[in-house]
This record gives structure tokens, sequence and C-alpha cells, in this order.
């Protein structure tokens, strides 16, 4: 193709004010996938407010296009009429989209509409589902406190939560925000210890700042990479000690090589660890915690 027989490739992720969703994306995968195959040149027109290095429609020349294809989503609203306005001279194809009503300006303006669902016809799978298979990511559940102010002048949480969650926004890998706190009337905290231990057992590590976002880790054969947020070293640091676990930083040491070194790590080797650590909590000859010791506590006599 050369000049103005180039494809432009738009959708709902392209607009200001559109979104981009995990299956437009993939939808435009797919489509890409038929595209590159066939040897068709194209662009993809994307939103400013998702894709900063575009490009976008502002960047773009129309005459520079002889054909639109639109991907996924309901075909309907004034943003997809603005494009049969601007694109006036190009051939205009939507595939995969929603027909809500085949009357509309956004239906009627484009020249074939390949749906994947309108009134009278049967119904297609949606392009993502055909999407070219995607490289596993880590699953990745950030388990963090923002409290504990009895620690004072030593917190160092508000700085370590900023650092680690800047940090993880680069990380590319699936992010899961958990709470520890159980609440029964809340659907979106789990009710009890079981439910959140299963959600804790399907995970590749565990990011926290928590004593609990630690051992509960553990518990579930599942690495965590440890920060105390406490300056000098507090509960979390103990506990880690306690548990032999090893990726433990320091708030006052916390870099992102050093979070990259345990990150590593915890998806290497600290699985295996991570596993022996949890299985040892209920072996029969587990180390021996503070319960062992109460029986032999409650006879205690009181003295005066």
């Amino acid at each position: 193709m050369h000049g103005r027989d180039k494809i432009l490739v738009t959708g709902w992720f392209s607009f200001l004010h559109g979104e981009a969703t995990a299956g437009d994306v993939l939808a435009l995968r797919r489509v890409e996938e038929v595209l590159g195959s066939a040897g068709l040149a194209y662009d993809v027109v994307w939103s400013p407010g998702f894709r900063a290095e575009g490009p976008h429609f502002e960047d773009l020349d129309p005459a520079a296009y002889s054909r639109l294809v639109f991907v996924c989503g309901p075909a309907h609203g004034r943003q997809v009429e603005e494009l049969h306005r601007r694109f006036a001279h190009c051939v205009r194809i939507a595939v995969g989209v929603s027909v809500i009503d085949p009357g509309s300006p956004a239906v009627t303006g484009f020249h074939r509409v390949l749906a994947r669902d309108a009134a009278g016809t049967d119904p297609t799978p949606d392009l993502a589902a055909r999407a070219p298979a995607l490289p596993a990511r880590p699953v990745v559940g950030i388990v963090l406190t923002h409290g504990q102010h009895e620690y004072g002048g030593q917190r160092r949480h508000e700085e370590v939560a900023a650092g680690l969650t800047r940090w993880l926004a680069g990380k590319d890998c699936a992010r899961l925000e958990l709470e520890t706190r159980l609440d029964a009337h809340d659907w979106r905290l789990c009710g009890t210890p079981a439910q959140l231990e299963a959600v804790l057992a399907r995970l590749d590590v565990v990011v926290t700042d928590r004593l609990h976002g630690l051992v509960l880790s553990l518990r579930a054969g599942t690495p965590a990479l440890a920060v105390d947020p406490v300056e000098g070293g507090a509960k979390v640091t103990a506990q880690a000690r306690a548990c032999g676990w090893p990726a433990l930083v320091a708030a006052e040491r916390m870099t992102d090589r050093v979070l990259e070194h345990w990150w590593d790590w915890c998806l290497t080797g600290g699985r295996e660890e991570a596993r022996r650590i949890g299985a040892g909590f209920r072996a029969a000859d587990a180390a021996a915690d503070a319960a062992d010791g109460l029986v032999a506590a409650l006879g205690t006599r009181q003295v005066g």
C-alpha cells in the first residue's frame, strides 16, 4: 500500500474521552493479526489519556488514509458519528461491534458492519476470544498498611507505600490489592481467613509491609517481598527472622535495585523456599511459638 491506500484502525481506545479496556485492546490485536497476515499497512490511533506516545487523532492527516476500520464496542454515539464526518472520504468498516440502534447515524455511516451482535442476526464470538496468545505475567498481591502510629517518629509507612506502589506501577505484572482485615458485610473484603488464604495460595508473589502479609503468604506457600516500614526494624523484621525468610528490606535501605533483587529471587528460588517454610509451619516438629507456653503460663500463681 502507498499513500492514500493506508488503513486507519480505531475504536473506543482512540477517543479522548473513551476508554481502553483489556477486551478492546485484545480485539484490536485480533484485527492487527488479520491485517498483518494479509500484508495490509495500517496505523492505530490511541487516546492520549491511555498512550501518551500516540499517534493521536490530532496528529493525523485524514487525507493519508483511504479506509477506516472501527474495532469492538458499541457502534453508537457522538464520537463515532464524528469519525464519519472527519473521514467521509474513506471506506469505513466496523468489525466486532454491538449494533444497538441499526438506524442511528453512528451505524448507517459505515459502509460495512461486521457485527458481533445485532437484532435479527446470530451473534459471533467477540474478537478478543481469538486474539493471539499472551505471555504469562506474574500475579502479585499487594498488602500494605498506613497505620501503626504507635511507632511514632520511626514510622516510614507513607514513604514505603509510595515507593512500593511507584515501583510496582512500572512492573509488567498483574497487581491485586489485598487487605488482611476481614469483613462479613463488605463484598470487596474476605470474610474468613480461609477466603484470604485461597487468594494468597494462587498468587506468584506478595509485596507487603505488614507482619501478617508476610506470615500468611508463607503459610500459603507463596513468596513474600517484605519491607519493614519502621526505621531500624520492628515486628516485620522480627517475624522474617523467626520464619527464616530472607526477602526482607529495611525502610531506610529500600531502593529500586534492592527491590528488583528480591523480586527476582521470589519468582525463582523463593518459590520453593516459601513452600518449604509453609509446610514447616504444619510439621510435627514445627518451631515453638508463644502458644506453646500458654498452658504453663495459665498455671502461674498470683503474687500478693
